[in-house]
């Protein structure tokens, strides 16, 4: 293999090295926006029930033992967002 070849390979490198590293950067950004979304949209439906933090924390505690063997819906829908 030539010099030629051999730089022409390293700056090819060093720009999929960039591009990767300016999509890692727009992934985190587009995670940490999917997570205020999803705040904000829980934050929505609590607002609107008319119900406390505390009030909820109970209705999700009276959920996870009111399933049949403690099977968390929470769990549940992870496992399959996991297969898809």
């Amino acid at each position: 293999m030539d010099e030629t070849r051999l730089n022409r390979l390293r700056e090819e490198l060093d720009k999929a090295q960039k591009k990767r590293q300016e999509l890692d950067a727009k992934v985190k950004k587009l995670e940490q926006r999917v997570r205020e979304a999803e705040n904000t949209y829980i934050h929505d439906i609590v607002h609107a029930a008319n119900i406390t933090p505390e009030q909820l924390g109970r209705l999700i505690r009276m959920a996870e033992h009111s399933l049949p063997m403690n099977d968390s819906p929470f769990e549940k829908e992870e496992k399959d967002n996991d297969e898809g």
